[in-house]
């Protein structure tokens, strides 16, 4: 079997596959499904310092090779997953990684400050993605300023390996990509969900309760493959690959385009399985190809 060990920063990864917060849960739901501990990783779902509701129903919809969410980050905030979800999932044996959401990079710094005295939580996601509400309500990940001033903030609280989910709906991922770095990022995971809508219409409305929402899927692959392709390419720390990874053969376009590691999110609502699928795929395909470990082709494009 080839090697499928990979670093982010500290965090070692025993295969370079995770799963992407908000479709996994906090992993337990799927426990019964899969080997948790089969995985590289489990990135649970968006956690905020308060409580949030999310917003009102209806909030998916399917979409052709592809679905659109606004969840609205609904989660009954850090105190509630530090004293009743770490307990249940802080013995896994797999990297549990938590995604920080939040509407102020105070929020956002308050919010690491606590997971960061969680002794088995070794790193977290950062969300900026997130609306702005001192700013007209504008995602902090559209602008270098904003995207800096979260990671600033939290990189001064927060002191494990810290991973920046970058947004696609902005002119130059790779300025943003690049910002972050600046402020002490120690990786970056690419891509959130493209801004989409989609429309009933017999009833002539839109098909979510707000209007837009997130598009996920296959739908999103090749934007996602090429926006980690130029962002590998401009940085010097670690690119988590995700958007619309569904087999092996997508997981290794990642990683060839330069991801360290991949997150698998839509998917897993088809399959509860396919990450150990993607995992074992990976390998039979460095396996066939006389590949010794997954490091052999990150980046070869």
């Amino acid at each position: 079997m080839a090697s499928l060990s990979v670093k982010i920063k500290d965090l070692a990864l025993k295969n370079p596959v995770m799963t992407a917060s908000g479709t996994f849960g906090y992993g337990l739901e799927f426990a019964d499904l899969m080997p948790l501990d089969g995985i590289g990783g489990i990135i649970v779902k968006g956690t905020t310092l308060r409580p949030r509701e999310g917003n009102d129903y209806p909030r998916m919809a399917e979409t052709a090779s592809g679905m659109l969410n606004c969840v609205g980050l609904q989660n009954k905030g850090v105190d509630y997953f530090c004293e009743h979800i770490y307990p249940q999932i802080k013995d896994i044996d797999t990297n549990m990684i938590v995604n920080v959401s939040g509407s102020s990079p105070e929020d956002y710094a308050e919010c690491a400050a606590r997971i960061d005295a969680l002794e088995k939580i070794p790193a977290i996601e950062l969300n900026i993605s997130c609306p702005n509400v001192k700013d007209g309500g504008m995602a902090f990940g559209v602008t270098c300023a904003g995207a800096s001033s979260v990671v600033k903030a939290v990189r001064q609280r927060y002191h494990k390996t810290l991973i920046v989910k970058l947004s696609p709906n902005v002119t130059n991922i790779v300025e943003i990509a690049r910002a972050v770095e600046a402020e002490g990022a120690d990786s970056v995971s690419l891509i959130n969900t493209l801004m989409g809508m989609a429309i009933d219409i017999e009833k002539r409305r839109t098909l979510l309760s707000i209007n837009t929402g997130g598009l996920s899927g296959p739908a999103v692959k090749p934007v996602a493959l090429r926006m980690v392709w130029q962002v590998a390419k401009a940085v010097k720390i670690p690119v988590v690959g995700l958007g619309g990874i569904s087999s092996a053969k997508d997981a290794i376009e990642f990683l060839m385009a330069g991801a360290t590691a991949i997150e698998i999110g839509t998917a897993n609502f088809l399959d509860p399985t396919i990450s150990i699928k993607v995992r074992d795929g990976i390998n039979a395909w460095l396996d066939s190809h006389g590949c010794r470990s997954v490091q052999e082709i990150i980046g070869v494009i």
